[in-house]
């Protein structure tokens, strides 16, 4: 989840890794990132009530299932046919850790109200939520996905942490019910659990392809020693090699600093004197990789001055992770180029929430209120043939908060993203996203992490995990 992305194996690492990838501070409410898409939404909205089990009061969403040439455009409202007949909600299953611990649960709720905003934006009366906590436990889960099911919910949204998806996908697939979860954790994914989620791959991917139109040919890296290094460090290298470049050399540092950062800046020293030692012999390095957030930023910035590596004549590239209010702060990462969904769609949506809650959203919370608008705008379809696998894969894909995307036979979700290019107080839009998916496709080399070159790696936890 950082500015995107993860797999919270664990719950403790919940509040870091929001810190990482989403951009969001220890008070993971009250940290706002302007970091996604633009959408198609002018709606305002009274508060929805916050029950349990939650029945928006309007019109249905007018949206169909059929696999046009042009996305389905999320949060738009439309009005029922005079003398329409009323019809029995059709009931989606919502599955959060809303007791689970410390900022899970904050979280949690948000995506709750995300979701009931969804509903009430749309004025979907023919959509029924069940909502249901599942503790942030699999054993919690266990109890949620039973209660769902037998309520009658048709698809599930939900759970967050991966183990709990692995728990309710497997329920869920025995009653052939679809799931769309917000893990980060690629490894739960499966042609019946999609995975809304933000992921590394694809923003590699990405902003690697950018650097190349722009002329970036030779790459060096700063890797971190964990997880999440381990995820993004194999993304980049297909990246480059299938965008025509070179990854001169790549060299990874401990996170595990202690406070003692002597052992990092001999590393940060030795890329140096490589960078010296190549150019010396008439090879220039266009670009540096450093993947990771707000964390990496404290750590890396100072540390790249001191080596005396010219950022301003070496471009720095890096994750989703960047997205982050703060990243301009140190000078190291101004110009730096980063992928994410337009901000556009994000600052809208959470304009309304706050309007309508009184505080901030986190900024995972569009997760929910895009997977309730899909369902609400799938849900119209005809008893049976709702939430089929050709409903919620169409080729064209949706159009939401985060912009365009659209969810894979294989789980996996693919999305058009922007490229960033950090700036003294925000980051702003040097790229704009694909708007169909046509457009998409060619770019050089794949968007996204969805036929590999090499068996995908687990997320780790310093930049989005969950």
């Amino acid at each position: 989840m950082s500015n995107r992305q993860g797999c919270f194996q664990s719950t403790g690492s919940f509040a870091h890794a929001l810190r990482g990838v989403m951009g969001m501070s220890a008070i993971v409410i009250a940290a706002l990132s302007a970091g996604c898409s633009v959408s198609n939404f002018d709606i305002s909205a009274a508060p929805p009530a916050a029950a349990k089990v939650t029945s928006a009061k309007a019109n249905p969403v007018e949206a169909t299932a059929e696999q046009g040439s042009t996305s389905v455009a999320l949060g738009v409202p439309s009005q029922t046919e005079p003398g329409a007949a009323a019809r029995t909600p059709v009931k989606i299953g919502l599955i959060l850790p809303l007791s689970g611990p410390g900022q899970a649960a904050v979280v949690a709720e948000s995506m709750k109200q995300a979701a009931e905003l969804a509903l009430a934006d749309l004025h979907a009366s023919h959509v029924q939520l069940v909502v249901r906590d599942d503790k942030g436990t699999p054993e919690g889960a266990t109890t949620a996905v039973g209660e769902v099911m037998s309520e009658g919910a048709e698809l599930i949204l939900g759970p967050l942490f991966a183990r709990s998806v692995t728990v309710v996908s497997a329920s869920a697939r025995a009653k052939n019910i679809p799931v769309i979860a917000f893990s980060n954790d690629r490894q739960v994914a499966g042609p019946a659990t999609h995975l809304l989620s933000f992921l590394a791959g694809p923003e590699v991917t990405r902003v690697v392809n950018f650097a190349a139109q722009k002329g970036k040919r030779r790459y060096v890296a700063l890797i971190p020693d964990d997880a999440y290094g381990k995820l993004v460090d194999p993304s980049f290298k297909e990246a480059v090699a299938r965008a025509g470049g070179t990854v001169v050399t790549s060299l990874s540092y401990s996170t595990e600093t202690g406070g003692r950062l002597a052992a990092v800046l001999a590393i940060v020293k030795n890329l140096h004197d490589e960078i010296v030692t190549i150019e010396g012999q008439g090879n220039p390095i266009d670009a540096i990789f450093i993947p990771g957030g707000e964390d990496t930023v404290q750590l890396l910035g100072p540390l790249l001055k001191q080596a005396d590596i010219d950022t301003k004549r070496i471009q720095v590239i890096g994750t989703g992770a960047l997205d982050t209010p703060n990243v301009g702060r140190d000078d190291a990462f101004v110009g730096a180029w980063f992928a994410a969904p337009d901000p556009r769609g994000f600052k809208d949506f959470s304009d309304r929430f706050a309007r309508t809650y009184k505080h901030a959203p986190p900024r995972i919370s569009s997760l929910a209120y895009d997977a309730t608008s899909l369902a609400a705008a799938l849900a119209t379809g005809p008893d049976g043939a709702r939430f089929i696998p050709s409903a919620l894969t169409r080729a064209s894909g949706f159009s939401g908060v985060d912009g365009l995307f659209r969810l894979m036979s294989d789980g996996i979700t693919d999305r058009a993203l922007a490229v960033m290019e950090v700036q003294k107080f925000s980051a702003v839009v040097i790229d704009p996203p694909a708007t169909t998916f046509d457009q998409v496709q060619q770019t050089p080399g794949p968007t996204s992490q969805l036929a590999p070159l090499s068996p995908p790696s687990q997320r780790g936890a310093v930049s989005r995990i969950n």
